[in-house]
Parts: C-alpha cells; sequence; structure tokens
C-alpha cells in the first residue's frame, strides 16, 4: 500500500437532509470518522480529490484527513454512491493509528489463462486477514495459468506479504478448476431445474394446430 494519502477536510456544522444536498451541490462529500471509544467526527470532503483517493486506494484506502489542525489516519469502510449518477454521497472511515493492526476484507484478483475446456470459478472474491494499518494489501493475485481440470485453490495455498495473517479458514476455497459444461448439457440441466421448480411451458403450436385456428377465425368472420 502506498502512502495515504493528505486530505483536507472541513469540520461539519450543519446535519439534515437540506444540508446534505447543498453539501453535494459544491461537489463535496459529507462523511464521518469513528473509533478509538471517541465520539463520531463528521466532516465535509472535497469531491474529486476525495474520489480519486477512494478510486487510487481500493476497497480500504487508507488516507490522511488533516482536521481542525491535526492529522487522523482513516480507514474506508463504507462508501454510498448514488445508483443513477455514480457519485459518492456519504463515506464512513474508521480512525486508526500507525503500527495498529487493522481486520480487512482484500479483494482477490484471478490472473493467467486456466488449460483448455475448463471453467475457473472464483468462489470467494475477498479474503478476511490483519494487517497493520499502513500496510494493507490493496489485492491478493491468484495465478490459474495452465491449471488443470480439478485443480482447487484454498486460502492456504496464497502468498501473503510479511506482516499479514491470515483469519479466514485455511481450507476456505478460492479458486475451483472445472470442466467446461458444453451448451447442451447447460440446456439439460436448466431444463431439469425447471422440472424440479414445477415450472412449465406451452408446447409450440403446430402448423396444422396454426392451419385449424384460422379456418375457426374465419368461420367466426362468415357468420
Amino acid at each position: 500500500m502506498s502512502a495515504p494519502e493528505k486530505i483536507a477536510a472541513e469540520a461539519r456544522t450543519e446535519f439534515g437532509k437540506g444540508a446534505a444536498r447543498r453539501i453535494r451541490r459544491e461537489d463535496k462529500i459529507p462523511a464521518v470518522i469513528y473509533g478509538h471509544g471517541n465520539d463520531p467526527i463528521h466532516v465535509i470532503l472535497p469531491g474529486h480529490q476525495t474520489m480519486m483517493a477512494l478510486k487510487h486506494g481500493g476497497a480500504n484506502a487508507l488516507l490522511a484527513l488533516e482536521v481542525d489542525g491535526s492529522e487522523q489516519l482513516a480507514l474506508t469502510k463504507d462508501v454510498q454512491i448514488d445508483p443513477i449518477r455514480r457519485v459518492i454521497e456519504h463515506v464512513d472511515f474508521v480512525a486508526v493509528r500507525r503500527g495498529e493492526k487493522v481486520t480487512v476484507d482484500v479483494p482477490i484478483h484471478v490472473i493467467g489463462d486456466a488449460a483448455p475446456d475448463t471453467l475457473v470459478v472464483n468462489e470467494n472474491a475477498v479474503l478476511s486477514v490483519e494487517a497493520e494499518a499502513t500496510h494493507i494489501p490493496e489485492f491478493f493475485e491468484v495465478s490459474v495459468e495452465g491449471a488443470a481440470i480439478g485443480t482447487q485453490i484454498l486460502a492456504k495455498d496464497l502468498d501473503l506479504p510479511s506482516g499479514t495473517t491470515l483469519l479466514a479458514d485455511e481450507d476456505l476455497l478460492i479458486v475451483n478448476v472445472t470442466q467446461q459444461i458444453s451448451a447442451e448439457a447447460l440446456e439439460a440441466e436448466l431444463e431439469e431445474a425447471e422440472a424440479d421448480a414445477g415450472i412449465e411451458h406451452d408446447a409450440p403450436q403446430s402448423d396444422d394446430d396454426a392451419a385449424s385456428g384460422d379456418d375457426a377465425a374465419e368461420g367466426s368472420d362468415s357468420e
């Protein structure tokens, strides 16, 4: 993890939906910092700079927020995004200190191409670990290059960086390499699943049925 980006934060003194809307109209983001038994600290962050810092830092971005003349290391815990406009509406942080150990979920990136006719299934997209607050891995890279059918990569198989401790079950399945399924087999499985669920489809109408229907319609018109 790179050094935390410094961001100047304003103290937030107005609350409520109206105040939050005014903050966002000014391209700023309301946020709150929790932790260490202190009262929550409500702040306002510059919109574009914060967005770029969170994008660069990943799921566990660590920022150095300057609040009222003092610096506070803040670990990102929750980012609320507007589903329509895709802009950040609010951020929750946890206050941390240098040298402090924190529990985080680190994303897993699968790279490489497995053997032909295989299907690579990422069974778990994140891995729970403990790491020093200023040295949280941005992601764990798992290679499946040339992996054969039946290959399984477990949590204990990952090469964790020094200072990072696995918290998840060591036998947690991360990646499973299986036989690639054909379109015919997939359709058969779908039909079987629908049958088990009691789903029935109307049979396609034959040409004779269609002709009979047309004749009945013509007879009705002649009357």
